[in-house]
């Protein structure tokens, strides 16, 4: 079943920049462009305006998501990935990015697509304090508690730190 799209209102804070859009059928992100040419030396980071503010509805938000081409071509990373534009907020959406190349220096034209924005419907909570969680299979296991890479305990995995937070606990 087909749902239909959500209306989002867009103000083009800059009046020639494109609006965002899908680049295939099926794609949960919308590109972002940048307004600003910029160029970044390994290691620095700026702020990229995209020239656009939008009004989402009540219960929805929209995440800027890098986008996997700029972090495998350039190295190119968003450095609070995935930034959260909130259903209230109606500044002009702007983008983090980093380079990571250890090497090259980036550029960004203007106009150049630096992100993707994915709307999507968010769930108000109420928090209800307890004294004690209920237990889980998982308890407290994180950060690579189900182990899955090399790097940690071996091919099995597994999480070598688990007996240092113990020893510490005790202590």
């Amino acid at each position: 079943m087909t749902r239909a799209p959500v209306d989002v209102l867009i103000h083009r804070v800059d009046p020639d920049v494109p609006l965002p859009a899908y680049g295939h059928p099926g794609d949960a992100g919308a590109d972002l462009m940048t307004t600003e040419a910029a160029e970044l030396a390994p290691g620095e980071r700026t702020v990229l305006p995209t020239g656009i503010s939008v009004a989402l509805p009540d219960g929805y938000a929209a995440f800027v998501h890098p986008r996997s081409g700029l972090a495998a071509r350039c190295g190119v990373a968003l450095v609070n990935a995935p930034g959260t534009v909130d259903a209230g907020y109606r500044g002009e959406i702007k983008v983090i990015v980093v380079n990571l190349d250890p090497r090259e220096t980036v550029r960004f034209e203007r106009f150049d697509r630096i992100a993707q924005l994915v709307v999507q419907q968010v769930e108000k909570v109420r928090f209800h304090e307890v004294a004690e969680l209920p237990g889980s299979a998982r308890a407290g296991g994180g950060f690579g508690s189900t182990g899955g890479h090399a790097a940690v305990g071996g091919p099995q995995g597994g999480n070598r730190y688990a007996s240092v937070v113990s020893d510490r606990e005790g202590q």
